[in-house]
């Protein structure tokens, strides 16, 4: 005889239906809130599975703003979410209010060559090998990230743009701006700057990301290859 009292888990959903997997595959930004929930919530009840029990919760208090005042007392009163649930249902929500109201530091905004030679001057001046760099930017000119891309010999770093372009890709940059030092202490261009500063300009252009310039970092001055009309 077949029980009547049988509900599927999660695991018997087809995994194109589990919120844990999709997110995995498709990214948080794919998900509704319900489905965010459950992954929070991780397992059901009895008489329910975490996306069950994510569908109460959001019917019971209607919207994330109330979800969020609510308190753990009240959260645990959903049937087949006790106080671990709710606690950690709390905690994340939480974080989301803690996050929303951190503003951080400004962005540099690089607007000449002396602003992103002065964004990186005094750490890279000292360095004793080649290390070459990327400054990410946004479509503000804003400075998003810095991407350490190689560390080369005493007078010469190679660089390939699968390395180059991969984080500018993964932060969605807009444009990148080159950055290496030269141990000597003397900015001047080598012919091989030149040469791989235009190899990387066409590749940015296939890819869609712009290479703005290369600036070269010698000790306490530097050369802009844009500048100089090398590129």
């Amino acid at each position: 005889m077949v029980s009547l009292s049988y509900r599927p888990t999660m695991k018997d959903l087809p995994e194109d239906a589990r919120p844990r997997e999709r997110l995995l595959k498709e990214g948080a930004g794919a998900l509704s809130e319900v489905d965010l929930l459950a992954i929070l919530l991780a397992t059901g009840s009895r008489g329910a599975t975490a996306l069950e029990l994510a569908s109460q919760m959001m019917a019971q208090f209607r919207s994330l703003h109330l979800l969020q005042d609510a308190s753990v007392e009240e959260l645990s009163g959903v049937k087949g979410v006790g106080p671990a649930k709710a606690a950690t249902v709390k905690a994340a929500l939480e974080l989301a209010r803690r996050l929303s109201q951190f503003s951080g530091p400004p962005r540099p905004v690089i607007k000449t060559p002396d602003d992103a030679a002065a964004l990186v001057m005094e750490e890279m001046r000292h360095f004793d090998r080649e290390h070459f760099r990327a400054l990410l930017l946004n479509t503000r000119n804003q400075v998003i990230g810095t991407d350490k891309v190689s560390v080369g010999t005493l007078n010469s770093s190679t660089v390939h743009p699968r390395e180059l372009f991969r984080n500018a890709i993964k932060r969605s940059a807009a444009s990148v701006i080159l950055v290496h030092n030269h141990p000597s202490g003397d900015p001047t261009p080598s012919r091989e700057d030149i040469d791989i500063t235009r190899r990387l300009i066409e590749a940015g252009k296939i890819i869609g990301i712009d290479v703005l310039d290369h600036i070269i970092i010698g000790d306490n001055k530097f050369t802009s290859l844009k500048a100089k009309g090398l590129i």
